[in-house]
């Protein structure tokens, strides 16, 4: 504040229920989404009424990275090593992201296989009963889609692999913690000149030597 003016006393709770907004339509807005769902399972039936396939993603930066979770969508290069074209993938039920990039053969590999996993679990509807195509499912075989209501299409899962209890031995005690990580950085950081000193050593075994 500057000058002599009088202190700031505003009073700021007076008349304050014209300020507090109430709801009571919770309980009623949650049976209507309920009913709704059960009606969209109705309509879309057999299909999941959970929605489309999701890939397998990392989480990103190094706090996360170690988690799996259901990414937005496969990406292009998945959906054509699986066999499909992205438009087609979107009709039967299969996500699709064209800006995500695959940075890892690993990574790769794990949604192409459960690309073709879907597919193996996939029936697929005839659009039209008397003009079935290639991938449309037999008669016999729609009689056997039943519809999936509880859980999406195959849940991602985060698996936890957990240390089993032993004996300490010789080698845990002489362990050190602190030599390996200091050993461990300096190979990373003298990685590069290593192998510039172990190319140049080669290269020069395979010159000959001058006689005297």
């Amino acid at each position: 504040m500057k000058h002599n003016n009088v202190i700031p006393n505003a009073h700021f709770h007076k008349k304050w229920q014209l300020h507090v907004r109430t709801w009571f339509d919770q309980p009623g807005r949650k049976a209507r989404r309920h009913q709704k769902r059960l009606t969209k399972a109705q309509r879309v039936a057999p299909r999941p009424a959970k929605g489309s396939l999701r890939p397998i993603v990392r989480g990103e930066t190094r706090r996360y990275n170690t988690k799996v979770r259901a990414g937005r969508g496969f990406s292009l290069d998945e959906i054509r090593a699986a066999g499909l074209h992205p438009t087609y993938a979107r009709t039967i039920g299969i996500s699709v992201d064209h800006r995500r990039r695959n940075k890892s053969t690993e990574a790769l590999q794990l949604n192409v296989q459960r690309l073709k996993q879907y597919l193996g679990k996939l029936i697929l509807f005839p659009l039209k009963a008397d003009k079935p195509k290639k991938n449309d499912a037999k008669p016999e075989e729609t009689k056997l889609a039943v519809q999936l209501k509880k859980q999406r299409v195959m849940p991602v899962k985060q698996r936890v692999t957990r240390e089993k209890a032993r004996p300490v031995n010789d080698a845990d005690t002489k362990f050190q913690a602190f030599q390996a990580i200091r050993m461990a950085r300096a190979d990373a950081r003298l990685i590069g000149q290593r192998e510039k000193k172990a190319k140049q050593a080669a290269e020069d075994e395979k010159k000959p030597k001058k006689e005297k």
